[in-house]
Order: structure tokens, then C-alpha cells, then sequence
């Protein structure tokens, strides 16, 4: 027992039948769905960290913070608490935004569950990246809606508005920074302002290509273990990445600072 036959190594595994179309199908159908599941499950957690965090749940608990309540009870780091905050915030904001719309009093529900109902559709990371700036993205959901309706030309159901809110969530995470209200005289400065602008835009480029690897929901350091073959192989530094990776989670050049900028 336990002996290696070098016979075992010419041993061809058996080939497996080609999928039939239907059959490719049926499994795309699949996994279609549990993605589709996933997504209602980022919803439906953000939904419920945003009541669990308004009602200051720790403090029956006997803990002191937030980010203490989450690591004992569910061990995960404050950056990760935090970062669920986010993701909770954003989503009520796109849902007030949804909610307010014309002819989507449907959504009217202060129901943590009734508030996720409404699948759109987003990622976690998507989520993540439009958090910083949910006044944009609320207002570029409703200056939409507010058109669509008055358009007559499509009915505002569920399917509609879900398309909405992906392409704004989409145009907002894709979008240049906006100019300086009050631009410098000076031509260097000007420059040297496209320069960094430039290079912020492909860092957030590089920090999505960072979350295909290491998901948002992977702390630095499990991040850092799983970006270091990458970062190696393209030859790029590490904090770089994970910088990187950190930018296009919050969309916050802050992340950048000490390393790329």
C-alpha cells in the first residue's frame, strides 16, 4: 500500500464526453444563478450591518466599538468592519435614490430584508468603490429616472431601473476625476496636474486587475500573500499593488499616498 507504480504515470485519465449545447447551457444557467445569489446575499448583509450598526448593537453585547463587536463575533479586522459599512451605506443610498424616483414607490420599505429585495445587480467591490461618493452616484441615479419617466417611453419596472443604477454605478467608477474648480495659473502646475491625474487613472486600472486576484473581502496582509506572484510576474512592487488595490476599493487617493504618489 502506498507504493508508486511507474506504470500509474502512463495512464491516460479517461476522457470526458463533450457537453451537448443544451447541457452547456443548463450549467451556464447555473452558475448564472449562484452569482445571481451572491450578489442578493452582499445586499442583503449590507442591508443588515446598516441596522445592526444604527442600532448600536455592541453596546447590549458589552463591547465597546464597532470593530471590537465584529472581531470577537465574527473575526474580522476593523478595515473589514469598516469596509462592510461602506458597502451598507452605499447600497441604502442607491436604494434612497431608487426609492424617491418616480413611480418606484414600490421600494418605500425601511425593512432591512424589503430594502435588499431589489436586486441591482452590484458587486461588493462595486459597492466598495462608488462608497466614497454616494451623493454622485444617488443624484446621477435619480437625474436618470427622473428623465426616463418623463420620457414616456419606457415603463420604470424593476428591470429598468436596475439597468440604471448599473450604468451609473459603472460610468461613476469609469469617469476622470473632474477638474479643478479654481484650475492653477501657473502652466507646470497644470501639467504636472494631468500628469498625476494620469497616473491615478491607470493605478485604479491596475487596482481592479489586483481585486480579480484578492477579492475586497481579503484583509492586506491575505491579499499582500496572494498578490506577490503577480506583482512579481508583471514587475510591479507590492505596496504598489496593494495600494493600488486599496484605491480602487474606496476610490480615495489617500490610498495612494507614500507609494504611488
Amino acid at each position: 500500500m502506498g507504493e508508486h507504480n511507474e506504470d500509474q504515470d502512463d495512464v491516460a485519465e479517461p476522457a470526458r464526453p463533450t457537453l451537448t449545447t443544451t447541457q452547456a447551457r443548463d450549467m451556464t444557467a447555473g452558475l448564472r444563478a449562484a452569482m445571481d445569489d451572491v450578489r442578493r446575499s452582499v445586499a442583503v448583509l449590507a442591508a443588515r450591518v446598516r441596522a445592526a450598526h444604527a442600532a448600536k448593537v455592541w453596546l447590549p453585547l458589552g463591547f465597546t466599538s464597532w470593530e471590537s463587536y465584529c472581531a470577537t463575533e465574527f473575526g474580522i479586522s476593523r478595515a473589514h468592519a469598516y469596509r462592510l459599512l461602506d458597502v451598507a451605506r452605499a447600497l441604502a443610498a442607491i436604494h434612497d435614490a431608487v426609492a424617491a424616483g418616480p413611480g418606484t414607490s414600490r421600494t418605500r420599505d425601511s425593512d432591512p430584508a424589503a430594502a435588499a429585495a431589489l436586486d441591482y445587480g452590484l458587486s461588493q467591490r462595486a459597492l466598495i468603490a462608488v462608497s466614497g461618493r454616494t451623493d454622485t452616484v444617488a443624484q446621477l441615479i435619480t437625474r436618470r429616472l427622473v428623465a426616463l419617466a418623463h420620457s414616456g417611453l419606457t415603463a420604470l419596472d424593476e428591470p429598468t431601473v436596475r439597468a440604471v443604477v448599473l450604468q451609473a454605478v459603472r460610468d461613476l467608477r469609469t469617469a476622470p476625476p473632474p477638474p479643478p474648480a479654481d484650475p492653477p495659473a501657473d502652466p507646470a502646475l497644470v501639467e504636472l496636474r494631468r500628469v498625476v491625474d494620469e497616473l491615478a487613472a491607470h493605478t485604479h486600472q491596475l487596482g481592479e486587475l489586483m481585486l480579480e486576484v484578492a477579492p475586497a473581502y481579503l484583509s492586506d496582509a491575505a491579499a499582500a500573500d496572494v498578490l506577490a506572484p503577480l506583482c512579481e510576474q508583471i514587475g510591479e512592487n507590492l505596496d504598489n499593488g496593494l495600494a493600488a488595490r486599496r484605491y480602487a476599493m474606496s476610490g480615495d487617493r489617500r490610498a495612494l499616498h507614500g507609494t504611488v504618489l
